[in-house]
């Protein structure tokens, strides 16, 4: 490619307000994400999971498609009656206005609660009948009194309806918080208490095309082994739904809601089983929307000092880690001394802006498919492969911008016959790549795409700015020329950083 080509592009993309954006597709595409459950905190499992699905929803918005993003909230279930139970006997009306605790936290605190004290009956159960650990799970009044919770409220018992309401309020609460702090929002919630029962009707479809089959038992079932897959149960003896079920009419109530083209599901690889049996189930039952079912599958999240468990209380909390992040950040900046001249509310919003920048680039630098090792004083590193020398860079060049003053007309003039120095081309050439990377992660649904490519420009930039100067040259027309391709660096990282859902700094 000649010289002047270069020149072209660059001119073409500094005048292009909305450089990176694809033309409407006209497609319309689905992204439920988050989807926690209401008897604990978010953890950083869920913060990779939300990360992901805020930031392939921004992708995929800048590829031209109208994008939903979606959340289906598993709020009833033995495990929401778990910590219910607890709070009942062990919670002395504790309330979060009371204890002073998140009501995410509080409630989360009565699910280790319950496990502790189930572990316990456990445990004398079997030193008292001399009895085995499985005999004794069958013999306790705890676990009884928990699946007898679940029938009342499936019977739609008072007292124990408004108990779920009051203990699921201090949840959402909890999950708002910590949905701000994170910075996401979701244009739709589904609720599993309003959708446990859609697939009924699903299984009687599947029953009069002779698609599912009933057994003696009045169980029912699907038969997948032609298709390399197993038999799956759809509908237990006694008539209740299954995971699969609640699923298969959940798809679609979704569908019914907005006719998407497609509906990305952002599900952890432990379920990927699943998805390829609901996406299958689906075409057999003949739904016009089973082809554009996509399971987004990610690894899992792990520490240095290994897996994660809720039951034992043992999970890096969502809102800890973001507190210890932004304390991360504060004290770094501090030692690194850039921090001057700035008023304690710039301050404040500095090391917000740093700390969750870390977070975030950390968590999606990787692809998706791959487990990966979470090492918070790592993510925080000014010099490495992270967010906040990303962010570095952006400040780098808004202070280089700040000091002079680009002359707007002057861009066409400096470009007429400009000899461009390698390093000048090497930028322009990343920067002509930012709208094809951007086509590129939505197409493999895949934000570290775009989270490379913010890393490679900020480092070609740091390349550039060693090697030459932006401002000592006698030539004013080289002056320019350099002052409005910084500044087109400094545009593309803020683009590319809001796709991860992070934002740059102008001040570090």
């Amino acid at each position: 490619f000649t010289q002047q080509f270069w020149l072209n592009e660059f001119l073409t993309a500094k005048n292009n307000a909305v450089f990176g954006q694809s033309p409407t597709t006209n497609r319309k595409v689905m992204v439920e994400y988050s989807s926690p459950n209401t008897n604990k905190p978010l953890h950083l499992g869920h913060v990779r999971n939300i990360l992901l699905g805020h930031s392939i929803s921004e992708i995929l918005k800048a590829c031209g498609n109208e994008v939903i993003k979606s959340t289906l909230v598993n709020d009833r279930g033995i495990h929401i009656c778990k910590s219910m139970l607890a709070w009942q006997k062990f919670g002395n009306g504790e309330t979060p206005a009371r204890s002073g605790l998140k009501g995410d936290h509080l409630v989360g605190k009565y699910y280790v609660e319950f496990d502790k004290a189930y572990k316990a009956e456990i445990k004398n159960l079997v030193a008292i009948e001399n009895i085995s650990e499985e005999d004794a799970a069958k013999k306790s009044l705890l676990m009884k009194e928990a699946q007898q919770m679940l029938l009342d409220w499936e019977a739609g018992k008072l007292d124990v309806i408004e108990l779920w309401k009051m203990m699921n309020g201090w949840v959402y609460d909890g999950f708002d918080a910590s949905y701000k702090m994170l910075g996401v929002t979701f244009d739709k919630t589904y609720y599993e208490s309003n959708t446990y029962l859609l697939g009924k009707t699903a299984v009687e479809e599947g029953l009069q095309q002779g698609v599912f089959e009933k057994e003696i038992d009045n169980s029912v079932w699907v038969d997948l082994t032609a298709d390399g897959l197993d038999r799956k149960v759809l509908q237990r003896k006694d008539g209740t739904s299954v995971y699969i079920t609640q699923d298969i009419g959940t798809a679609q109530l979704k569908y019914d809601d907005y006719k998407m083209d497609e509906s990305i599901y952002v599900v952890g690889n432990e379920q990927d089983y699943h998805f390829k049996v609901l996406q299958l189930i689906l075409k057999k039952l003949g739904k016009p929307y089973a082809d554009g079912i996509y399971h987004m599958s990610y690894g899992m999240v792990e520490l240095p000092n290994g897996k994660m468990k809720s039951r034992e209380g043992t999970v890096v909390d969502a809102d800890d880690l973001m507190g210890e992040m932004i304390a991360s950040a504060k004290s770094t900046t501090e030692e690194l001394g850039k921090v001057e001249g700035l008023s304690e509310v710039e301050k404040e919003k500095l090391f917000y802006t740093i700390g969750m920048g870390a977070l975030k680039y950390f968590l999606l630098k990787v692809d998706p498919k791959k487990k990966m090792l979470f090492n918070p004083a790592e993510s925080i590193d000014f010099h490495g492969h992270t967010g906040p020398f990303i962010q570095y860079t952006h400040a780098r060049i808004c202070s280089i911008l700040r000091k002079n003053t680009i002359t707007r007309q002057s861009l066409e003039d400096s470009l007429k016959g400009y000899a461009l120095h390698p390093l000048e081309k090497k930028l322009i050439q990343e920067i002509y790549l930012f709208p094809i990377k951007i086509l590129e992660a939505g197409k493999e649904h895949n934000p570290s795409v775009v989270a490379n490519y913010a890393f490679n420009l900020a480092k070609e930039f740091n390349h550039f700015y060693a090697e030459l100067s932006v401002l000592k040259s006698d030539n004013e027309k080289e002056i320019q020329f350099r002052l409005h391709l910084v500044e087109m660096v400094a545009t593309v990282i803020k683009k590319s950083m809001l796709l991860l859902g992070i934002d740059v700094p102008e001040k570090m």
